[in-house]
């Protein structure tokens, strides 16, 4: 007689639970991430390392926004934030705000959208 058959996890939270090692949430400098953050590899991948890690890295040799990544790795967000934070903290990606600091206050530059609804206009 064989062993009894495990059920499997339908909704892959056994799996994200290995990725993350029980982790819920990034730590750090990672606790800042959102969606629009981009994401910029500055390390090649190592032998042995995790393969989520691996692809990471393989897919940020240019800046890809947090949001692109989870798309391309099918995982969410808080999956790939604490991902992400592990490769920060290693100095292995870097992560960049979308909109300078300085400008994020001021909002869209109005001259500029103006210019582009007239040019879609001329269409």
């Amino acid at each position: 007689m064989s062993a009894p058959r495990r059920p499997t996890d339908p909704s892959g939270l056994e799996r994200y639970y290995v990725l993350t090692g029980g982790r819920s949430g990034p730590g750090g400098s990672a606790s800042t991430l959102d969606v629009a953050t981009l994401v910029v590899a500055r390390a090649a991948p190592l032998p042995g390392m995790q393969h989520e890690h691996e692809e990471i890295l393989r897919r940020c040799r240019d800046p890809l926004s947090v949001a692109e990544l989870g798309a391309h790795l099918h995982l969410p967000f808080n999956i790939l934030a604490v991902l992400l934070s592990d490769l920060l903290q290693a100095g292995s990606v870097e992560a960049r705000d979308p909109i300078p600091a300085l400008d994020a206050g001021r909002g869209p530059d109005l001259a500029l959208l103006e210019e582009v609804l007239s040019g879609l206009q001329r269409l």
